[in-house]
């Protein structure tokens, strides 16, 4: 192995070499306390920690790093306690998640670090989101993000690498090929002769490099940073290397064939770049094992530490208060008496999403065509002209991409707002926004400061593809918030606290009423309060609670038949339900009808019916009803999406109810 020092001093080399032992031998102490029991689970690196350690060294300490399972070398190059590490490791309380995370799916932005979840593809467009935060604020910075030669199969890799070719991103891939996903060779994983071949396809620049090389990773990040803020483009490094352990230690490695470890052994980049110390009189012999010697007593220093780490005591009020960031400022939710106008539901959308973009410059609004054309629906009409390009951004068609962009921004201050065009589009983006949006406050309190428009719902002959009422599958997702207005006032006012709300809020937007329904919409800025339900209608023969267009079914039917006294209740938020607001109606009639446009199976009305008959029993005079849609997907014939629809059964669900 062949070490160019290029001008480096001999302080930075032994600098460098001591950040490159140091993660080697804590997982040599790591892999005896696994045996010994006292750790749980461990990811190796060994044979890689040239890659984590040369890249991070190459970087300035605030700038975001996206690190996987072996990637070690970042963590003790940014100079984290290993102490605390230890602690994050045991799942202490004061580790770094406070006991809820694993080995290294953690983040800490004291560190400029963003944690891993277990599905690896995610990490590469939350670099781009950063990269992008840092083009916004004209820094010159880059993000750094890994992934592995498997991980390049996965789709999120080719929608992070062509948004951040698009969009011109200062960050930079790298990709640690070891050869083997799990126990699957890269034979299997791919037929390209390197993967530096796959930038080409995104017009991305590439070097493929010999990753247990410490000094050629240093050398080869440091230029790519470089050209990276220089051009404002951003740049692939394929890293050649091997582990030398299993996928994880249960794993084992009877798979991988006893020449590759004969060969790689040969390559190790700690005793090469030891051999090369010496030949080159940077360091004697006994100075390197005076290196080792005192890292020995610094990690078993610090293990001593973490062995104090205080042990989990669960406290299930604070697990169920960390779920959600907490307001910085204080909020006022008077809706204001001042000037109105009649608007219809979609000029209510676009006055929130206006006058929240004029108060934040920090908001970016992301989507399919929403820049010039203004959006499927020309929600953002015009939006280009007042506010740029830069914060009214055409995306890729990569849903996961963009909310994985939109939770880089996140990390970088930015608040964003994302339009799926479709709510049936949001099937494709899922994974970022159940365990990367939604679980990242609780895993290591970092906010997910972002909104995601969803264009929702049927009546409208658009067929099973664009027309289906999805929420539910959010409902179920604990640190989202689910919002879904009926009116152009609630509209405005949901959407503007939505932008302000630090936490992930999927915004549902019934695209039947968008141009059918006007009312008088207040033209100050204001705030409606997520999680509190509305009392539409006073009565006393049935409650009917409902959200989004049922409200306008209920209220029609109310009109129809004016001999049934019928109350509504418009729940307005789904996450987190008004269970104070749904209890009034249980007592106000005793009889409850839950009308909703979903499907029955699964439902929210399940939810809502399984609480009442727990908390409100004795209030009810009869069983609970639900009034849903067909367990079929929503046809696209005009009469049979009729038959579909909750509402051609509402009239028949009430006059079973009434019966009681």
């Amino acid at each position: 192995m062949q070490f160019d020092r290029k001008n480096l001093s001999n302080e930075t080399i032994v600098s460098i070499y001591k950040s490159l032992l140091l993660p080697r031998m804590i997982e040599e102490k790591m892999l005896v306390l696994l045996r010994q029991g006292k750790i749980s689970k461990w990811f190796s690196g060994i044979g890689q920690e040239a890659i984590a350690v040369g890249a991070t060294m190459a970087l300035q300490q605030d700038e975001w790093i996206m690190p996987l399972h072996r990637n070690l070398g970042v963590f003790t190059s940014r100079n984290m306690p290993l102490s605390k590490l230890f602690k994050q490791w045991q799942g202490n309380k004061d580790g770094y998640s406070k006991g809820r995370e694993r080995s290294f799916h953690f983040g800490t932005r004291e560190h400029h670090i963003c944690g891993m979840i277990s599905h690896l593809g995610p990490q590469l467009a939350i670099a781009d989101g950063v990269a992008l935060a840092y083009k916004l604020k004209h820094e010159d910075k880059v993000s750094l993000t890994f992934t592995g030669d498997g991980g390049t199969s996965e789709g999120d890799f080719h929608e992070a690498l062509n948004t951040a070719a698009v969009w011109d991103l200062p960050v930079i891939f790298i990709i640690e090929n070891n050869g083997y996903g799990l126990s699957t060779p890269t034979s299997e994983q791919y037929r390209c002769k390197s993967l530096v071949d796959k930038a080409v396809g995104y017009g991305i620049e590439a070097v493929q490099i010999d990753g247990n090389n410490v000094l050629t990773v240093y050398d080869t990040i440091k230029g790519v940073r470089d050209y990276c803020i220089k051009n404002q483009k951003p740049y692939l490094v394929e890293c050649m290397t091997f582990r030398m352990r299993g996928h994880e230690e249960a794993s084992g490695v009877k798979y991988v064939p006893k020449n590759l470890f004969e060969e790689w052994e040969k390559k190790d980049p700690i005793k090469n770049f030891e051999n090369w110390l010496q030949q080159e009189n940077i360091l004697s012999a006994s100075e390197i094992t005076g290196i080792r010697n005192s890292t020995k007593d610094h990690i078993e220093e610090e293990l001593k530490k973490g062995f104090e780490g205080q042990k989990i005591v669960p406290d299930t009020e604070e697990e169920s208060g960390d779920m959600y960031a907490k307001h910085t400022d204080p909020v006022s939710y008077t809706v204001p008496s001042g000037p109105s106008s009649e608007k219809k539901f979609i000029n209510a959308i676009s006055d929130a999403l206006e006058l929240s973009l004029k108060k934040y410059p920090n908001l970016v609004i992301m989507g399919q065509d929403i820049a010039e054309y203004g959006g499927a629906f020309k929600v953002t009409e015009g939006f280009v002209e007042k506010f740029s390009k830069a914060r009214i951004r055409n995306t890729p068609l990569c849903e996961s991409a963009i909310v994985g962009a939109a939770l880089g921004l996140s990390l970088e201050g930015y608040k964003s707002v994302m339009e799926m065009q479709f709510a049936d589009f949001v099937t494709v983006g899922f994974n970022q926004i159940v365990n990367n949006l939604a679980k990242i406050h609780y895993r290591w309190g970092q906010h997910a400061d972002v909104v995601i428009r969803m264009p929702t719902g049927g009546g409208v002959g658009a067929g099973p593809f664009h027309s289906q009422s999805n929420e539910a599958w959010f409902v179920h997702t604990p640190g989202l918030k689910v919002v879904y207005p009926s009116t152009p006032e609630d509209a405005k006012g949901l959407l503007i606290a939505a932008i302000n709300d630090p936490n992930p809020v999927m915004f549902f937007e019934h695209k039947a009423l968008y141009r059918s329904i006007s009312a008088p919409v207040p033209e100050a800025y204001y705030e409606i309060e997520i999680g509190k339900a509305k009392h539409v209608r006073q009565g006393e023969d049935i409650s009917i609670i409902t959200y989004g267009a049922a409200v306008h079914w209920a209220l029609e039917y109310a009109e129809r038949n004016p001999n049934i006294s019928v109350d509504i209740t418009d729940l307005r938020s789904l996450l987190p339900l008004d269970y104070e607001a749904i209890q009034a109606a249980v007592a106000r009639t005793g009889k409850v009808l839950i009308l909703h446009e979903d499907t029955l199976v699964g439902g929210v009305g399940g939810e809502i019916a399984a609480w009442i008959a727990e908390h409100c029993y004795t209030l009810l005079d009869a069983p609970v009803m639900r009034c849903a849609s067909l367990d079929t997907p929503v046809p696209f014939s005009i009469e049979l999406e009729k038959n579909f629809m909750a509402y051609s059964r509402l009239g028949e669900t009430i006059e079973k109810l009434l019966a009681f």
